[in-house]
Formats: C-alpha cells, structure tokens, sequence
C-alpha cells in the first residue's frame, strides 16, 4: 500500500498522460502467484506501441467473456453484425453473457459475490460497483488507466479529472471505466400543445413564473381539465421522477431521479441533507401551487405513462414531460394522426432562482467494471487496449454506435445518414430492418459518451434545437470527493433508504396538499430523528478524510 503522497502523485500523473506505455506495467493487487504490479507476463496478443487515435487490432486471436444487458427493446442476437465486424476489426471475439434487462443488477450481485462473474462487467452505474470493493471481487482500474491512451486522452482534453475524483473510493481509487461525455446532455423538460397556445396569443414560457402563467391562462379558457398531466411516476422510485428532476435543477438541487440523500453546498464547502435544503422546499412549493390551483392533474403522482399520454391525445390536458425520441414517436405522431392542426414542442428547462444551469457531474455516464480475475490472464494488458478502443476511441465509438460505413450507414461532413431500408428508433416505419434488432448497433452495452459531434449525430431536428439552448448554460458545481470507508458504507446504507422513503413520502403528502407546508420543520425534525445528521456528519469527514490524505 503507497502512502497518500505517492498516490496521490500517481493520479496526477496518470490524469495527464505522463507514465510511459513502453514499460507495460500497472499497479495493484492480485493474488496469481506473481507480482501484480509487473505486466511483463501478461501481454499475450497486446499491441507494443498501441496509441490513441490508432486501430487496436490483437497480436492473436483472443476472445473475452462479458456480461450482457440484454434489453428486450432490442434482443441480442448471435448474427448482428456488431459481433461479426467487432471480430474482424479487432481480433477479439466477445463471449457475450445475456441477462434480461429486468434482472440484470440482481443477477451481476451474484455472479461477482460468488466469484462467477465474467471479466468484463459493462452497464454499470455507479455507486453500484462500491458494494464489489471491499471483497476485491473487481479491479481498482484507475491504476491501469496507463494501458487506455484514448480514455486518457479524453480526461485531459474535456478536463474530467474533478468527475474522476468524485468516483474515487476511500483508498484513492476508482473501481468503474465510466462513460465519458464531451458535453452534458439533458435529456427531459417540458412539452406543450403549441397550437393551443397560439390560439390564446401565448408564447413558450421560458422560466418557471411563465409556465405558471400559462397554465393559468390553459385553465381559463378550459375549466373543466387540468392544463398539465405528468406520466414516470410508476416502475420507478420516484412520482413524477422526470419533471421532480428538471425541475429541481431550477431551484439547483437534485431531485426526482437524480435525487441523492447528500449533496454539496458550495457555498458552505461541506455536504448537505438534500431533503431539507431551502431549494428543495422550493420545488415542493411549486409544486404544491400547481396541485392546489387545479393546474396539474393530482393523478399525475400515481397515475401510469400510458394513462398521461391518452389524456394528452384525448386533449384532457394540454402538457406532459417529453424527452426528444417520446415527443417525436408518441405525442406528435399520434396527436397529427388524432387532433386536426395539433403541434407539440418540448422546451428548454425553465429557468429557475438558479439561473441558466445543468447538472453537475452530468457528463459521467454508466460503466465498465472490470473483474479481479482478468488480472490473472496473460492476456490482460490486450483486453485494456480492447477495452479502450470500443468504448473510448472516436473509431470504436462511431463503430457502436452507426455500424459499418457504406453498410449500415453513410457520411459525409459529418453528417450521418442510416442506409436505406435500415431505420433507428422509429425513424423510418416502414424500412424492413432496423439498426439495433437486426445489426446490434446503438445498443445501450456499448454506446454511451463520446464527442459532442458524435453524440449529436443521431438527434432529431428538435432534440438538436434543445441541446443547442441547454449546451449555453453551466455546469453546477461537482461534488468532491467523499468516499466512504467500509464500516461506514455500511452504516450509511443502513441510513440512507428510510431518509429517503422519509422524503419521498413527504414529497407526496405535501404537493398533494395532505401535509401542510407549515409543517416544513416538523418534517426536518423527523428526518432528524432518522438520522440525518449523523448521515451528513459520516460524509463531511469522508470529504476531510480524503482532502487530508489526498490534497
């Protein structure tokens, strides 16, 4: 184990691409019989002078078992071409593992806690891989990075290090390859019939007051329905998961699906309860109003996706939440096909008292978790340079996601077009094969990340018009790095689930107008008594622990 110095000298160096690839060597632990820090063994089919920007193309014939998130969108499949083209450019055969999408982070649990798991481990979102730590059951890959020149590459150009080091464990390292956004990318907001809103002399609210506004005027001019009706509220750990979360983003805490028990107040430099921040009773106020004035339909908390959307189409309601690919394929083309002269746009996120601001941390996306035993393998140092060739060099991305040049698709200036007959995601109804059923490209195991030329790509004239408004604001601040010690871990796991039942519950009693607002610090005196402090507390040292050791 190196002191806090040298490891900490480590990381910087590695962040900046100074240790040299010649010498082919890592560090960590291993139990194979050997030095684990000496690679000189376990080159067998690597590449001597791999380099970022180059083909990887194996020494020999290699093959590497890995886990499959098998999504029923889109069922894996022995003949895509994925498999085929990935073998002739590379060399490496994968030996997929299929799990259904549905099991997938139960079945992963047990593979790797009885030591089945393949070796390499995609699809994985963290904090997930922190419960595999502590065993040794996955490999500390922040002390391999050495043997990956693209995703080093990367980290330096978009200045990623601060995204990195919130991921670092309580040793300094990190455990997951994540996927690496040039950009952040928001994904929901707000739509609304733009032709209604025509016809009342409205235009597209840009902040929250606005959309307040509007939706006062909607229910003017019709009593009788609720001018907003919201769906993602079931199946999910969180009522209404999307609209809480661009929402939250407004008043700049994290809430709905990105809700976490902690976060950083950078203004106070130190870890907060989320649940009990002034902005989070922002949104719940706001919320609240909406509710109690009939401008958002109280079913929206519990109803299905499929019984928003009808009320939608029936013109019961008049907005929803959207992201780019449901406003396309489901709204609009269902409205146009149901209500004569209905249009339908999505809206950059309302502005809120947080100003012009995205997420921070955004641009991490899920990752590869790489198995302890692949270490063993004398073919360890080629499975890397695989490894970061598919998922982190521009060829490999471009490869997953578009497929094969002149196949499956064209380009030209940048510009992508999918050959005809192939459609992506409803593009083309009527083409007869489809890019990700029959080929296995853009499949969600291997397409994440990337460029923001690449990424952007694939959207939609109206997603590409989102994006370009979203792309003019800033990040919010990253939360540093805090990572918890085991015996913490699990105390704090112990805690956090009914802090966070506590305030989900709450969320609901409150907008729904079942709990008063003026019983705001009753509610915070309960999250007390649930521990709260004490789970603030386990952090805030995390945090001075780690800034102690680490600088």
């Amino acid at each position: 184990m190196k002191n806090a110095g040298q490891l900490s000298r480590r990381q910087v160096l590695a962040a900046a691409g100074f240790i040299g690839l010649a010498t082919l060597t890592g560090c960590g632990s291993g139990e194979d019989g050997g030095d684990a820090k000496d690679l000189s063994k376990k080159q067998n089919g690597a590449m001597k002078n791999y380099r970022a920007g180059q083909q990887f193309k194996a020494a020999k014939p290699l093959s590497f078992p890995m886990l499959h998130n098998n999504n029923p969108v889109y069922p894996m499949k022995n003949s895509w071409l994925f498999w085929k083209e990935l073998t002739k450019r590379t060399g490496v055969t994968l030996e997929p593992i299929g799990v259904p999408l549905s099991d997938y982070e139960k079945k992963r649990s047990v593979m790797i806690g009885a030591g089945d798991a393949p070796f390499l481990i995609p699809k994985t979102y963290h904090p997930s891989e922190v419960a595999f730590v502590s065993s040794g059951a996955i490999l500390p890959v922040s002390e391999y990075v050495d043997l990956m020149p693209n995703f080093r590459a990367k980290v330096k150009k978009w200045a990623m290090e601060p995204e990195l080091d919130s991921i670092r464990q309580s040793d300094g390292k990190y455990y997951l390859l994540p996927g690496l956004h040039e950009k952040p990318k928001p994904g929901y907001s707000l739509a609304l019939r733009t032709d209604v809103l025509d016809k009342l002399g409205l235009s597209l609210p840009t902040t929250w007051d606005e959309v307040y506004d509007v939706f006062k005027a909607i229910k003017a001019e019709y009593p009788d329905r609720y001018p907003f009706s919201d769906r993602w509220s079931t199946n999910t750990t969180f009522p209404v998961g999307a609209l809480h979360s661009y929402l939250g983003q407004a008043f700049g805490v994290r809430a709905g699906w990105t809700y976490e028990n902690i976060s950083w107040d950078p203004k106070g430099k130190k870890f907060v309860f989320t649940g009990a921040t002034d902005g989070y009773r922002q949104v719940i106020e706001y919320l609240r109003k909406l509710v109690a004035e009939k401008l958002m339909d109280p079913e929206s908390f519990t109803q299905t996706d499929d019984d928003a959307i009808q009320k939608l189409l029936g013109e019961k309601t008049f907005a929803i939440s959207a992201n780019p690919q449901e406003l396309v394929q489901n709204y609009r083309y269902n409205l146009e096909k149901q209500v004569k002269g209905a249009k339908i746009e999505m809206v950059p996120v309302p502005l809120g008292p947080a100003g012009p601001v995205v997420l921070g941390g955004s641009r991490l996306e899920n990752g590869v978790m790489i198995s302890s035993e692949a270490l063993k393998s004398a073919n360890f140092v080629a499975m890397m340079q695989f490894v970061d060739w598919l998922w982190y060099s521009d060829e490999g991305q471009e490869f997953s996601k578009w497929g094969v040049k002149g196949v499956t698709y064209t380009e030209s200036g940048g510009q992508y077009e999918l050959a005809d007959g192939i459609t992506l995601m409803g593009s083309d109804p009527e083409a007869p094969k489809d890019l990700q059923k029959d080929y296995g490209f853009f499949n969600g195991v291997f397409t994440y990340g990337g460029s923001w030329a690449l990424v952007s790509s694939s959207f939609s004239p109206d997603e590409k018009k989102f994006q370009a408004a979203m792309a003019q604001r800033s990040q919010l601040p990253i939360a540093p790095a805090h990572p918890l010690q085991s015996v913490e871990q699990e105390q704090a796991s112990l805690w956090d689930t009914p802090l966070r039942d506590h305030v989900t519950q709450n969320m609901l009693k409150f907008a729904l107008g079942k709990r008063r607002l003026s019983e705001w610090d009753a509610y915070v005196s309960e999250l007390k008594a649930k521990n709260m402090d004490r789970l603030v507390d386990l952090h805030n040292k995390a945090y001075e622990r780690f800034k102690k050791e680490n600088g």
